[in-house]
């Protein structure tokens, strides 16, 4: 890819069970519970509402799971590809909640997918009403059946798996419902056997796509090192780049727009002389957070977590300009 912007064809996929299919004729959203005044809302109900458009990144939290346990996949698409970045069309949730009239005990929503797996999550309200919406078109054109058509939960900055699809029901609760996909899925197991749960927010990360395993240095001289980095925290304020594994940082140059909880795209000039290398990446966001090194976080949580990987990705450059992903 180029520039931060993903076609709509070659977003990643990830469905539980299979892709849904439904006629928009027939599709209906109903918000109910703890509120003033339970709705039904068709397609075309949703349309008559104040459209937003947002570019957001979405991201699995299994995104470079393999990782935990050693370098695995010798590609930067497999370890780092399920991720996203599109501009959302839609409405804002905040909107219709306003429209239902959320009870004051209201704390918690139930959002429910259309799909046969009962993929449901627990977001909080507070959420809600901040930046979350409900989408029906992507990039310009209506979201295809793989991405959730006809509607679909975008939830800024979190975990793909909040991101219902082909979203049917929201219902205003006064606390988390700890569905399946909430408890026995999508928590974070640390060394001492407990589980993280809730931790939703995808941290500040980055990685090097150009050189990268399927982009090999070619010839000696001036490359560009170029890759994204990305934020669930809000927008990236630097991102360094190192040749030496580490040893030594200096500073990318970002290339705009920078977007809050979007893909950043960077740059960086390297003057490669035909020795072996070690490409890394660390980002930075507004909120002064580091990008950590992967022994960092496998000393707070183990190697048998399996999302929420963050880590500095290591490219290692040989003297024939071919690239490996090794840990360091």
């Amino acid at each position: 890819m180029h520039g931060i912007i993903i076609p709509n064809g070659l977003c990643f996929e990830r469905h539980h069970s299979g892709i849904a299919i439904i006629d928009p004729n027939d599709f209906q959203l109903m918000l109910h519970g703890m509120v003033d005044k339970p709705l039904i809302f068709s397609m075309e109900d949703l349309k008559r509402f104040p459209s937003v458009d947002k570019f957001h990144f979405l991201e699995c939290s299994g995104n470079g799971a393999t990782e935990w346990k050693g370098a695995t996949f010798n590609s930067v698409q497999f370890t780092h590809g399920l991720i996203h970045c599109v501009q959302y069309t839609g409405v804002s949730l905040r909107t219709l909640l306003r429209e239902c009239g959320v009870k004051p005990k209201g704390k918690w929503l139930l959002v429910e997918g259309g799909d046969a797996s009962g993929m449901n999550r627990s977001l909080p309200l507070e959420k809600a009403l901040d930046d979350c919406m409900v989408a029906y078109a992507m990039n310009g054109e209506m979201l295809r059946p793989e991405q959730g058509y006809p509607l679909r939960l975008v939830v800024p900055g979190w975990e793909g798996s909040m991101w219902i699809k082909w979203l049917r029901r929201i219902e205003v609760g006064d606390m988390p419902w700890h569905t399946r996909e909430e408890t026995s899925k999508y928590t974070d197991l640390m060394p001492s056997g407990q589980s993280r749960q809730f931790s939703w927010v995808m941290e500040p990360k980055s990685v090097i796509t150009s050189p990268s395993p399927e982009k090999p240095v070619l010839q000696k001289g001036q490359q560009n090192i170029t890759g994204i980095a990305w934020s669930g925290q809000g927008k990236i304020k630097r991102v360094d780049v190192s040749t030496d594994g580490g040893k030594n940082w200096r500073p990318a140059k970002l290339q705009g727009p920078i977007i809050s909880k979007c893909l950043t795209r960077f740059n960086f000039n390297w003057d490669w002389n035909g020795q072996p290398a070690l490409l890394e990446s660390r980002a930075i966001d507004q909120t002064g957070y580091v990008q950590p090194t992967l022994n960092v976080l496998r000393k707070e949580r183990g190697t048998n977590s399996y999302y929420h990987n963050n880590a500095i990705q290591t490219w290692h450059v040989n003297a024939s300009g071919k690239v490996d992903n090794v840990q360091t």
